[in-house]
């Protein structure tokens, strides 16, 4: 799409030219919330390498697949949540993996404390005899 510096804020007239669209549709971007650029103390808009992605994403989705605005709203949130759900997942899968490890070594030192379903004491008796 656009040629772009690594690391930096772009003020509102220089990210229109680059992307070859009116400030205007910017704003409308941002009063709709898919754009969330930051501001300097003077309330100047500065979008960050972030918010030009984000950009990036909106403009092909208008451009290229003709999606409306509240199309694009839906879209972005669904990919929000599904960002957010992949992150509680890799958490859950690495919680799980330690506690397996970790009953795994209990298991080595003491059969019945690394026990998945813990094993009642009297079964563990009972299969000692």
């Amino acid at each position: 799409m656009a040629k772009r510096k690594k690391q930096g804020a772009y003020m509102i007239s220089a990210v229109a030219e680059m992307y070859g669209i009116h400030p205007q549709t910017l704003r409308l971007y941002e009063r709709e919330g898919l754009l969330k650029p930051s501001r300097t103390e003077g309330n100047t808009r500065l979008y960050t390498d972030e918010d030009l992605e984000r950009l990036e994403l909106i403009l092909s989705l208008a451009r290229e697949l003709g999606v409306n605005i509240s199309g694009i709203a839906i879209i972005l949130q669904m990919r929000e949540r599904m960002d957010e759900m992949q992150r509680q997942m890799a958490e859950f899968v690495s919680y799980v993996r330690s506690e397996v490890m970790t009953r795994a070594h209990q298991a080595s030192v003491d059969a019945s404390r690394g026990a998945i379903v813990p094993l009642r004491q009297s079964l563990v008796v009972k299969k000692k005899q």
